[in-house]
């Protein structure tokens, strides 16, 4: 590829512009969500990705053992 080619090809990538394919909203929430279903939500959440992990790490020596 020539320098030429390379300038044009930088120089359309610069002047396109990028569209938000979000959709935001600037209004307040719908639903209002208390801070209990918050807390439920977040304890759920978090038992659901630590809770494999730690059971894997409470269990290493069993599978390491394992023959």
């Amino acid at each position: 590829m020539s320098l030429p080619a390379v300038s044009r090809l930088f120089r359309s990538a610069l002047r396109t512009q990028v569209v938000s394919a979000a959709n935001l909203a600037s209004k307040p929430a719908k639903h209002h969500i208390s801070g209990g279903e918050q807390a439920v939500a977040m304890t759920v959440l978090f038992i659901a990705m630590l809770g494999p992990s730690g059971w894997i790490l409470a269990h290493l020596e069993d599978y390491k053992n394992k023959k």
